[in-house]
């Protein structure tokens, strides 16, 4: 696990790691929080290797058995390109992003429109195509 940074969220948001995705990390993997809110502590959480809170706010019908997080990517950047619902009064949830990393010498963009959902008061992450 990387050391929790003190400084600029991880995310791209304007507060610090602790305000934000620091936040969403101790509150159980999505507790009151929005669809973008857990997808923006999620690339967080591949930033900082937290692998447990990535499988914790996976749905249970689509999350592996386990994750193997691949410590030869730097993540460099997110973008919210779009969200659909998600908020306090909705159940179901989608976020598009692009995600920015380096892979060894490559520069490689992940872009992708994930659905979320509400369970139990908790977003989980369901799928990204």
């Amino acid at each position: 696990m990387t050391t929790l940074p003190d400084g600029p969220c991880p995310c791209g948001a304007p507060t610090s790691y602790e305000a934000h995705c620091g936040r969403v990390h101790r509150s159980g993997a999505g507790l009151g929080v929005t669809a973008e809110a857990l997808m923006r502590a999620r690339y967080s959480a591949y930033v900082l290797g937290l692998g447990d809170f990535l499988l914790e706010s996976w749905h249970p019908d689509t999350r592996p058995d386990r994750l193997a997080i691949d410590p030869g990517i730097e993540w460099l950047g997110l973008e919210i390109v779009d969200t659909a619902a998600g908020g306090a009064l909705d159940n179901h949830g989608e976020v598009e992003f692009r995600a920015r990393f380096r892979r060894g010498g490559e520069h490689l963009e992940l872009h992708e429109r994930s659905t979320f959902s509400r369970v139990a008061g908790r977003w989980l992450y369901l799928a990204g195509e």
